[in-house]
């Protein structure tokens, strides 16, 4: 589906999306997705177990615009900055980092904080970098491990370029695969995310953004 950034009626980010920052800046919305995210994940690994994902999200410009807006003429490294990666990662962290990890089809469970997070000024992009480490580490080996990371209203597109923007430790590389699948939703499902324009809502039950989420399966021997 096309990213179609539209021109309609600015309009402010809600507060319940993880890029709720304070202040009045506006933007152009026209139909899901209206934020745009793009993603590379690093797999951490130790004593032959899965430990977490480190996790870098690059926000689009004029996503980025509402940070900028507020951290003003600060410096990354202000308190001002530091506030506002802490009220980011603080509503990532509301939604369960926007992330899901199986195997053999039972849920991963993760740690309630991330171990580190950061967010930095990637010229005129907002990133932010985050480590999700997970409760009970799984061995490599055995069955696929298969995680999403999506936004299940379908108002952030959050995306992987390619399968590159997964990488793998060195020590991994050679023993370890990576698969990136990504979803080819139907015309159907597409002519309704775009109906949904402005405030608009999908329906719970649609799961609409899990619909348009990638999966990455990694394979360890």
């Amino acid at each position: 589906m096309g990213k179609d950034r539209g021109n309609t009626p600015c309009r402010r980010l809600p507060l319940g999306l993880f890029l709720a920052v304070a202040g009045g800046f506006c933007r152009p919305v026209y139909a899901h997705p209206h934020s745009f995210i793009d993603m590379k994940t690093d797999i951490l690994a130790q004593d032959e177990r899965l430990t977490g994902l480190k996790m870098t999200w690059t926000m689009d410009e004029i996503t980025s615009a509402d940070v900028f807006y507020d951290a003003g003429d600060a410096k990354p490294d202000s308190v001002i900055w530091k506030k506002l990666a802490a009220q980011i990662m603080a509503n990532v962290l509301g939604q369960h980092y926007f992330t899901e990890v199986y195997r053999d089809g039972k849920a991963v469970k993760f740690e309630n904080l991330p171990t580190e997070y950061h967010l930095e000024r990637n010229g005129l992009k907002a990133r932010l970098v985050f480590v999700l480490p997970l409760a009970h580490p799984p061995e490599l080996k055995g069955a696929p491990i298969v995680f999403s990371t999506f936004d299940p209203t379908y108002f952030v597109d959050m995306t992987y370029a390619d399968k590159q923007a997964v990488s793998l430790p060195p020590d991994l590389a050679a023993r370890c695969a990576i698969d990136l699948m990504t979803p080819a939703p139907n015309a159907a499902l597409q002519r309704y995310a775009l109906s949904l324009d402005k405030a608009a809502a999908p329906d719970v039950d649609m799961a609409l953004g899990k619909q348009f989420a990638q999966r990455v399966t990694l394979q360890c021997h």
